[in-house]
């Protein structure tokens, strides 16, 4: 089998258009993951493994913080891409629980970040283990070859869905 290897992004201008019948395949793949990775049984799944005793919402205010480090929450609810009010809730109750922490910015002294305790790390690191373990148990019997490149093509992907979103939709976030 010969290994192939992800081409490097086209700009946009130069890229052919794909096959109309291609992309309804990808997005249905795309929905079809989306559905199998939200589902409340596989969260409750993760979160029973992970012993983190937090909804979907809350759960993912910590892999965000724990991506992207401390930031303000008016910061955190753009990368989330909800509403303000949303991540002012969710970070009072993972705050209450001891996950989350407000410290002063650096850069600007009237205002706070919000940042992981340790506990919120520890939390989020067991929450992404579990995820991890059951993606590596359901694509075992994969080549390494051909995971490494379904990993690069997936982040080319949302790359140039970023990018694409950001043209269309001013204000998005660009990859």
């Amino acid at each position: 089998m010969l290994e192939s290897q992800p081409e490097p992004a086209v700009a946009p201008d130069a890229a052919v258009a794909p096959d109309a019948a291609d992309a309804a395949e990808i997005l249905r793949a795309i929905t079809r993951i989306a559905y199998l990775i939200t589902r409340a049984r596989r969260h409750d799944r993760v979160r029973t493994v992970a012993a983190v005793p937090l909804d979907r919402a809350a759960v993912m205010v910590l892999q965000q913080l724990s991506e992207a480090g401390p930031v303000r929450s008016g910061e955190l609810a753009t990368q989330l891409e909800v509403e303000a009010p949303h991540v002012t809730r969710q970070v009072q109750r993972l705050q209450q629980a001891g996950y989350l922490d407000r410290v002063p910015d650096p850069d600007d002294r009237r205002a706070q970040l919000i940042q992981l305790t340790p506990s919120g790390r520890a939390a989020s690191d067991r929450i992404r283990e579990a995820g991890t373990s059951s993606m590596q148990a359901a694509l075992a019997h994969w080549p390494p070859q051909e995971l490494h490149q379904l990993a690069t093509l997936l982040h080319r992907m949302v790359d140039d869905f970023l990018a694409y979103s950001a043209e269309e939709e001013p204000g998005q976030p660009a990859p």
